[in-house]
């Protein structure tokens, strides 16, 4: 079999085509939904896979709007992202487009790439097939714009920051690319055959465009069109002499806005000790959700996002409150991020298994034998 007719084979096989209608179908507009409509220029692009990170991708959208660019604003989503989301999401982005997920339970798909762990990062490339876009910017959807940054889009592709662990690769929560069926074609093909050095779209995408470290500095993006949040500590005084001219602030790790406990009679976030550096970019993360975000969720939405619709602002902790916050600590120890020093500490744990030794009804004594 020729190399073409294979790579045609395994994207058919993962991203089978449809009809123009059923296309259209999938994409809406916020003028109309669900219409026939063709872009033009530039785009900000995001990826929400579930209703939690499409909270993410709203506080994106009004960030940006906030920051007044001139752009318009895409969201890629998965069929995790509810109805009722995806009614919200099309009110602030230009384009809402569904795309397939390569998952696990696609046993088939798995067998002829032998690659599982390649399901998210296959979701995220569907961004180089917005063709209808001439240059596009692609931001995680944990990341928050505070300043204009239109100028990215006099970048070329692949231009992106340093990444804070291995500088010679760049983060892939920013990057600039130029939409073409071409490339996609050829980076999921590329996926096909070499895989991902960490198992995610970053590592993949610095295999295929490997030449990035040395070849163009022009295509180095500053730091601060990516500030991932935990500089502000571990770089505090470069933060301090820079901080000001930051554009985007990237939330990696754990630490997510949205899984944070936030206090709704005072407006205040409360991070997780330990983490206490970036409670002001957190707290601008959950004013932007308060001011524009939270009045547009319904309790209909999936996991959290239907949680926080419940929330009532500016007044004391109801119970509905409480039980987000045990929700979001529960996540936090999925995701490994233990309060070790807090709630969760050796000594709070002992004294919770004290208290429900000491409330358990008394045993029976052994009945006496004749």
């Amino acid at each position: 079999m020729e190399l073409s007719n294979w790579r045609q084979n395994i994207l058919d096989l993962i991203f089978p085509h449809t009809s123009r209608s059923e296309r259209y179908n999938n994409c809406y507009r916020s003028s109309v939904r669900r219409r026939e409509t063709i872009c033009f220029g530039f785009a900000w692009v995001t990826l929400a896979t579930n209703d939690s990170y499409s909270l993410g991708a709203l506080v994106l959208a009004h960030s940006l709007k906030r920051v007044g660019t001139q752009h318009d604003l895409a969201v890629l989503i998965t069929p995790g992202v509810t109805e009722s989301m995806r009614e919200k999401l099309a009110s602030v982005f230009n384009l809402v487009r569904e795309v397939n997920v390569l998952d696990s339970k696609d046993e088939a798909n798995l067998a002829v790439l032998q690659r599982p762990e390649l399901g998210i990062t296959f979701t995220k490339l569907h961004c180089w097939r917005l063709t209808q876009y001439e240059k596009c910017v692609f931001i995680d959807a944990d990341a928050l714009v505070v300043r204009n940054c239109d100028e990215l889009f006099e970048r070329e592709e692949l231009s992106a920051a340093p990444d804070v662990g291995w500088p010679d690769c760049f983060n892939s929560g920013v990057f600039v690319f130029k939409p073409s069926q071409q490339t996609f074609a050829s980076i999921t093909s590329f996926a096909a055959s070499q895989g991902s050095f960490d198992g995610a779209d970053q590592g993949l995408l610095n295999m295929y465009f490997s030449d990035w470290a040395h070849k163009d500095m022009s295509k180095h993006l500053p730091f601060i069109y990516n500030m991932c949040s935990t500089a502000t500590y571990s770089y505090a005084p470069a933060f301090k002499q820079y901080g000001e001219n930051v554009r985007i602030i990237h939330f990696i790790g754990a630490t997510k806005p949205w899984l944070q406990y936030f206090d709704t009679l005072t407006g205040i976030v409360q991070p997780p000790p330990g983490c206490n550096h970036l409670q002001p970019l957190l707290q601008v993360w959950w004013n932007i959700f308060c001011d524009d975000v939270h009045r547009q969720l319904t309790d209909v939405m999936g996991g959290l996002a239907g949680a926080l619709s419940k929330l009532t602002l500016g007044e004391s902790r109801s119970d509905e409150q409480k039980a987000i916050e045990d929700h979001m600590r529960k996540q936090n120890w999925e995701q490994g991020h233990i309060d070790f020093m807090g709630r969760d500490s050796f000594d709070n744990i002992l004294k919770k298994i004290n208290e429900t030794l000491a409330s358990a009804p008394p045993r029976l004594p052994p009945p006496v034998e004749f």
